[in-house]
């Protein structure tokens, strides 16, 4: 393997890397959300869409319901956030 293409590639996978993790918990997701988010998906089928979703909401309200699941009425910015289906946008 050349050493240009060697180096090139391994720009590009670190590049892949630091982008997944900012994509895993929202844009902007401090510790904050990602402390929250974590455990609200704890318990969700696919994680790494609910992490995304919740990051996501947290950034944009600020808050994020306890528990896995429920407790919306905590935050009612992440409960009426909707998607452009006009379903629940947030997990």
């Amino acid at each position: 393997m050349k050493p240009a293409f060697a180096a090139l590639l391994l720009v590009c996978l670190i590049l892949c890397s630091s982008m997944f993790e900012i994509s895993a918990l929202g844009v902007g997701a401090g510790s904050f959300c990602s402390a929250k988010c974590r455990q609200r998906c704890s318990k969700a089928g696919r994680r790494d869409m609910c992490l995304n979703f919740c990051g996501i909401c947290c950034s944009k309200c600020k808050c994020v319901p306890s528990g896995t699941y429920g407790n919306k009425h905590e935050c009612p910015c992440y409960r009426d956030m909707r998607n452009s289906k006009g379903n629940p946008k947030c997990p």
